[in-house]
């Protein structure tokens, strides 16, 4: 896990996936938008991977619940995310637990977060993810 935190920093990378096989997969987008392209057109990526993510809310957390990941790391994580990620047997851990991911102005909920923090199923807060993109 080191090995992709440090990658993460030093790169300046929004998110770095370690594939089941060994390989590696670099990525810089903001928000979920990679993860969820990863589950629907590359879901081996995921699947078994180890991930080093800078920030990961529940959204988030579902993509790689649905993705089959296994372990994850992230700069900030939020409560719902922890606890999502944990009830589904992902080993996951944080530097900075928060109450929730706030949006990229820093003044208020990430709209999707707030859109995933009553939902319990994953499958179900990616299809709301998927609509909230296509508006």
């Amino acid at each position: 896990m080191k090995e992709l935190i440090n990658i993460l920093h030093e790169e300046n990378l929004t998110l770095v996936v370690k594939s089941a096989d060994g390989s590696l997969h670099r990525f810089t987008q903001r928000g979920v938008k990679d993860l969820l392209t990863l589950v629907q057109e590359s879901p081996d990526v995921l699947k078994g991977a180890t991930v080093a993510d800078k920030a990961v809310g529940k959204a988030a957390a579902s993509c790689m619940i649905v993705g089959s990941v296994k372990r994850v790391h992230a700069d900030v994580m939020s409560e719902p995310a922890m606890a999502l990620l944990q009830a589904h047997g992902v080993d996951a851990e944080y530097s900075t637990l928060v109450h929730h991911i706030i949006n990229r102005n820093g003044d208020d909920w990430c709209p999707l977060e707030r859109l995933s923090y009553h939902e319990t199923e994953p499958s179900v807060i990616i299809n709301k993810i998927i609509d909230f993109f296509k508006q």
